[in-house]
Formats: C-alpha cells, sequence, structure tokens
C-alpha cells in the first residue's frame, strides 16, 4: 500500500459541518409508488425539498445486484486495467479528478453514454465475457430506472395538471436525449486516522446541484450521501440499497419556474469502509429550449429565467467549479420593488 503523504491527504478533507438542529431536523420524504396518493407527495416532495426516496418501484432486485457484482468487479481489477477506459473524454474511467475545473474526490468512477451500444468496446478490452456482462448489466439496469423515472415525471405532471402528461418524460425518451450513467466507488483510506480529520469529513464528492432533469441514485448500504439544508447545515440520508433517491435537476428547477427545487448534496467517504453509487442523469436532447413552462407562467408570476438550450447549459455547467451557482447567470434580474 503507498503511504499518502499529508498534504495530499489534506486536500481530500472538508471543513467540520454546521451541526444539524435536532429541533428542524427534517424526514426526508419516502413515497410509496404503489399508494394512489403518491402523485401529490411526489410534488410535494419537490416543492419543499427537491429530494427524496421511493419504494415500491418495481425495479427488479436481480438488475441492481447483477449491476453491482459487475461494477464491483471492474473496480477490483489492477489499475492498468481500470485505465483501458480512461481517462474520461467526456466518457470512461476517472480517478479522482472530478471535472476540467480542480475538483477533486476521494473516489474512482465510470460516466457511460446511455445511448444503445455507444459504451461498448470502451474497457475490459482483455476480458470479452466480463465486457459483455457489465453492458448487459447496465443495459437492463439503466432501461428500467429510465421508465421508472419517466413514469415519475409523468405524475408530477398529472398533479401540475400540465396539458401535456409527457411535457417531462418526452424528454428522456427522445433518441438523441443527452442522459447519462455514472457508478462512483469511493474506496476505504486506511492511511487517513480520525485523529487527522479533526472533526472534518474525508470529501467523497464535492458539494454540487444535478444539472439535468431528474437524477436516480441508487447506492450499497454504506452512508455518505449528505443533502444541504436551508440554514446551512448538512443532513445524512440514511443508506437503503433496496429504494432509490430522486433528485430534481437544475433543469427541472428551470421548467417549473422554481416550483421545484433543485437541492445541494455532497459525499462523504468512509475512511474504513467502501461505498458504490449508481446514478441515471436523464437530460433533454442537447438542441432542446430549456425555460418556465407556459403553462405554469398563466398561474404564476414571470419567468424567473432566460431561455437557453441544454448546450448552452451543459457547456456552462461543466466549466465552473462543482460547488458554483450554475443557473445563477440564468436567472432573470426582478423589476419588482
Amino acid at each position: 500500500m503507498v503511504a499518502l503523504s499529508q498534504s495530499t491527504i489534506q486536500q481530500f478533507f472538508l471543513k467540520p459541518s454546521k451541526p444539524v438542529n435536532p429541533l428542524t431536523f427534517p424526514q426526508i420524504p419516502t413515497i410509496d409508488l404503489s399508494k394512489p396518493d403518491s402523485k401529490h407527495l411526489l410534488v410535494k416532495a419537490c416543492q419543499e425539498v427537491g429530494f427524496f426516496k421511493v419504494i415500491n418501484h418495481g425495479i427488479p432486485l436481480n438488475f441492481i445486484n447483477k449491476l453491482e457484482t459487475e461494477a464491483t468487479k471492474f473496480f477490483s481489477s489492477p489499475q492498468s486495467v481500470k485505465e483501458e477506459a480512461g481517462p474520461p473524454d467526456p466518457f470512461g474511467y476517472g480517478n479522482k479528478n472530478i471535472g476540467r475545473n480542480g475538483d477533486v474526490g476521494w473516489v474512482e468512477y465510470l460516466l457511460l453514454d446511455v445511448k444503445p451500444d455507444s459504451q461498448r468496446n470502451i474497457f475490459f478490452s482483455n476480458s470479452d465475457q466480463h465486457q459483455e456482462n457489465f453492458h448487459c448489466a447496465v443495459d437492463d439496469y439503466v432501461t428500467a430506472v429510465k421508465n421508472m423515472a419517466c413514469k415519475i415525471l409523468e405524475m408530477m405532471a398529472d398533479e401540475l395538471k400540465l396539458e401535456q402528461r409527457n411535457v417531462f418524460s418526452k424528454l428522456l425518451m427522445d433518441e438523441q436525449s443527452d442522459s447519462v450513467f455514472r457508478v462512483n466507488y469511493y474506496p476505504p483510506c486506511p492511511e487517513v486516522q480520525e485523529s487527522e480529520i479533526d472533526g472534518g469529513n474525508l470529501i467523497g464528492f464535492g458539494e454540487h446541484t444535478d444539472p439535468q432533469i431528474i437524477s436516480v441514485l441508487r447506492s450499497d448500504n454504506t452512508s455518505g450521501l449528505e443533502i444541504s439544508l436551508s440554514d446551512g447545515s448538512w443532513m445524512s440520508a440514511p443508506p437503503d440499497s433496496e429504494s432509490f433517491f430522486i433528485n430534481v435537476g437544475d433543469s427541472l428547477q428551470v421548467m417549473t419556474n422554481r416550483i421545484f427545487k433543485s437541492i445541494k448534496h455532497r459525499v462523504v467517504a468512509n475512511s474504513k469502509k467502501s461505498r458504490m453509487s449508481m446514478i441515471y442523469f436523464g437530460g433533454p436532447p442537447l438542441n432542446e429550449k430549456i425555460a418556465p413552462l407556459a403553462s405554469l407562467l398563466e398561474r404564476e408570476e414571470d419567468s424567473l429565467y432566460k431561455e437557453f438550450t441544454w448546450f448552452e447549459y451543459k457547456n456552462s455547467a461543466f466549466n465552473s467549479s462543482l460547488s458554483h451557482n450554475r443557473l445563477g447567470i440564468f436567472e432573470k434580474v426582478s423589476s419588482k420593488i
């Protein structure tokens, strides 16, 4: 094992967080998709938190287990094998460096395009069977999760009484949808001692919002995911390997004219245990114009955002640091006094 220098270790530390006030400690909404009141609860969660957990989701457990098994094999491979899949440009294998702007995290990852056959033959060149097993697992899992995401988006549209039930979901189902799939692996860091952390946390993935329409996350039973609360504190999301966590993305916040909230979240790594998460980011086609829906503006105030294409926002977002307010440059200045 290679020992890390103190200066190297320090770059992966977060400063101590503001503790959660137990008097305002919120419950993460848990929504049973099989219940008739789930539409109302979905919209309520998007309005109040921007983050929720779904149960009775209908995703076959064997799809989840098969993909996790294949991903574990990949991340357990020798470094030389993993690097055959990288560096991410934009797709492939990455290690500790996140994005183009100096963000780092104690994480290894695979970023994959989810268009049919797009990710084939980018890695595992020395193991055809492993490659085929992995890609079959990704295909089955992503198809099921995308369908669930579309169902959730259509339920939201129903509850908002939008004329087009598929106004959100059609963007994910479009053949040119710019959706991506990411597997994050947070290895243990035994070089870090509790005394070195000094009340801080080991950064797994820094604070950010997701720029797409909707994100569907599933992780194993190791904790680490945290969401930002309105008072500036961070709350841990209890792990649940059989459920899914849903994030409102920046694009959905814009399309609903901020009726729905895109919430900041992050991952704190565990120095003793590994953690794996799998995230489907449902994005629109690159040329899709993103703006508040006219049918919502009829009932609400003026548009809070300038119109932009997903291509414009994606470029802007990925050329800024993770923690930056990436929607800020697209916000309209209010004329109200």
